[in-house]
């Protein structure tokens, strides 16, 4: 190395260009010495070779912005189309400029010669399309793949994923059958999947090596007995996997032991508290169950962990009408309400405070909203019996002074009304 680099500071690039070659031969393959040999090579107008050296460099240092740079320069001159718009689109996914890099790679592949480079681009294009959210480009991207030798079984996995995903689960289906008619390998189970969520139980059932799917499969079926004795026969394995535990509660679900159902809700509840389905299956045992009040309540919750609060807030005011003294609904509704439509949440803050007289938030909101109307009386002993409870609210210190100043020195009625619309 101390030969070839003194070569290369006395400029004798011929000399150290044969002992940076002689290093390769021996056997040291690594960034460095291809960055060397593409620099010198590039010097001497050797431009082919400095084009293979760069593309070790960027083969074993996929970030090395400069290799791509110094690639683009020679493939611009060598007028190779392909390589320089490639190189371009790699330094600009480096710099996470995606749009930009996405138009380079579609300009690379429409200058592609080569059937193996230009599959290879699009799955690159493809993958940035994906975590770019553009899925039906992508979903194209990958089915041109698969009309070409160069389609495997990760081919047809990432297409169905992407069907899947927008909402085409039959294509998902579809695509993976046809692979595996044409002889691609490993794909039951991911087949078996779809086919689940395609209302084909029969299917899933007859291509699936998971002992859960295919207990789902067979409650599906109606085949309720078949089912819990796979589910039992597993527990060991399974008992702390919380897909497990659901199915339990299904099968109880399924064969009307409801108290059970519910028993095995609760411990699926304990290994994957976030979960959706945890008051999904409450809402329906519940319903079962007649009881009226605890399914809207956990339909409500559902809706809220998927983030549709507009059905969510229907679900708690139905719950309400059902239980008008639980002071946990009152008290989700007015919260909720509190941050989309203030004034509304005034009606459920004065039922909680029925309720619990001593709530400091209700009597900190209530009088909240009296101060945007201009009502001092009514704030002013909002905060007196907020001051009692809670000598130290910071609500209260910051505002119980100017209050009672408001009651003996009112505004005028303008003031009132231009103090209302700026709280609007």
């Amino acid at each position: 190395m101390s030969l070839a680099e003194q070569y290369e500071e006395q400029e004798q690039y011929e000399q150290a260009f044969e002992e940076y070659k002689k290093m390769l031969e021996g056997g040291q393959q690594n960034v460095h010495i291809y960055q060397k040999l593409g620099h010198i090579a590039s010097i001497l107008n050797k431009k082919d070779e400095a084009e293979e050296y760069y593309k070790h460099v960027v083969n074993l240092d996929p970030s090395n912005i400069v290799a791509y740079e110094q690639l683009m320069d020679i493939c611009f001159e060598n007028e190779d189309k392909f390589t320089y718009y490639l190189s371009r689109g790699q330094k600009h996914v480096l710099e996470e400029q995606y749009e930009h890099a996405i138009n380079d790679f579609k300009k690379a592949i429409a200058h592609g010669q080569d059937e193996n480079k230009t599959a290879h681009t699009r799955y690159i294009l493809a993958d940035l399309y994906e975590k770019s959210g553009k899925y039906n480009q992508a979903i194209d991207e990958y089915l041109k793949i698969s009309d070409t030798d160069m389609a495997t079984s990760e081919t047809y996995l990432r297409l169905a994923d992407l069907y899947n995903k927008t909402d085409f689960t039959e294509s998902a289906v579809e695509v993976l059958q046809r692979a595996m008619d044409d002889g691609f390998k490993g794909l039951e189970d991911d087949l078996a999947k779809y086919y689940s969520k395609t209302n084909n139980p029969q299917k899933a059932l007859e291509l699936t090596s998971d002992d859960l799917l295919k207990a789902r499969s067979l409650m599906e079926l109606g085949r309720n007995e078949e089912a819990i004795e796979l589910l039992l026969s597993v527990q060991d394995k399974y008992k702390r996997d919380s897909k497990y535990c659901a199915l339990i509660a299904q099968y109880y679900y399924e064969t009307g032991d409801f108290d059970t159902a519910l028993a095995k809700v609760d411990e699926f509840s304990k290994i994957d508290s976030n979960s959706p389905l945890i008051y999904q299956m409450r809402a329906l045992i519940y319903e079962k169950k007649g009881d009226e009040f605890n399914e809207h309540l956990n339909w409500a919750k559902f809706n809220t962990i998927k983030g549709d609060m507009d059905v969510a807030i229907n679900e708690y005011m139905f719950a309400h009408q059902l239980d008008e003294s639980n002071i946990d609904v009152l008290t989700t509704i007015a919260d909720n309400l509190d941050q989309t439509d203030k004034n509304r949440s005034v009606e459920f803050y004065e039922k909680l405070l029925n309720l619990d007289p001593n709530n400091k938030r209700a009597l900190q909101k209530l009088a909240e909203f009296r101060d945007r109307i201009g009502d001092y009386i009514e704030m002013s002993d909002y905060l007196e019996r907020l001051k009692a409870i809670d000598p130290r609210n910071p609500y209260v210190l910051e505002n119980y002074e100017r209050a009672n100043q408001m009651v003996t020195n009112p505004p005028s009625i303008i003031d009132n009304i231009m103090n209302f619309f700026k709280g609007v």
